[in-house]
């Protein structure tokens, strides 16, 4: 319940999320970028072969560069959110822990 509109916040359609659906979407959120890490290509030349391949278009090999280093840089950040939302989650139960011992 919103405390300013005195309204609900279930959705529209009044389904709520299944535990099964965060789950996989937690899941999601540390795979997709592990494994964009893992595969990768190393060189430029094959970020041209893997573009042209997928789309049919050609770019220079500076081109490759920069995609090359945006998508690690996308893919570390999103790891790093994972991480920070983990401890966010994690922190507060450890602390409640310690507190019961």
């Amino acid at each position: 319940m919103c405390r300013t509109c005195k309204q609900s916040r279930t959705p529209v359609s009044g389904t709520k999320p299944t535990k099964i659906v965060g789950w996989f979407g937690s899941i999601l959120g540390w795979l997709l970028p592990s494994v964009g890490l893992a595969i990768m290509p190393k060189c430029p030349a094959c970020v041209v072969g893997y573009v042209a391949l997928a789309t049919g278009v050609g770019i220079s090999a500076s081109t490759a560069t920069f995609l090359r280093t945006g998508l690690v840089v996308l893919c570390v950040g999103l790891l790093l959110l994972g991480v920070v939302k983990a401890t966010r989650y994690l922190l507060p139960q450890i602390r409640h822990r310690e507190q019961i011992v």
